[in-house]
């Protein structure tokens, strides 16, 4: 059984790139789900869905990945900060800017999960998720 399902989607995701798949497919839970939402506002995924198998209880997320004009993927690192045996907290003050805003680091919050800047906005801080750029 798979104990950081939010690991593996950002694997995933990473290995995707690396090998120039255009789409790949995660694991489905409402984190891993609204994790793709906030990459896909930011623009580092084309497209994000959700998609019931017939036959099976469970779902998956099929993601479209996005490429530059010269077919370099968008995403040049993707890190996962929170880990299951050490968790990362921030209040609002420490999430202004990640890259010099070039960035996102994703954030779940008491108001869902989003990325730094709109934390920042919203003066929520949280548990970050992880980094992308």
């Amino acid at each position: 059984m798979m104990n950081d399902l939010i690991a593996d989607a950002l694997t995933r995701i990473r290995n995707a790139s690396m090998r120039k798949l255009e789409v790949t497919t995660l694991i489905h839970s409402n984190t891993v789900e609204a994790l793709c939402k906030v990459l896909k506002e930011k623009e580092y995924l084309e497209e994000c869905k959700v998609v019931e198998t017939e036959g099976s209880p469970k779902k998956t997320i099929s993601v479209t990945l996005k490429y530059d004009d010269n077919d370099n993927s968008v995403i040049n690192e993707v890190k996962r900060i929170s880990k299951s045996g050490r968790r990362v907290y921030k209040n609002a003050s420490e999430l202004k800017s990640f890259k010099n805003g070039y960035g996102t680091i994703v954030v779940s919050t008491n108001k869902g999960v989003i990325s730094n800047e709109e934390a920042y906005k919203l003066n929520v801080g949280g548990e970050l998720l992880c980094s992308i750029w």
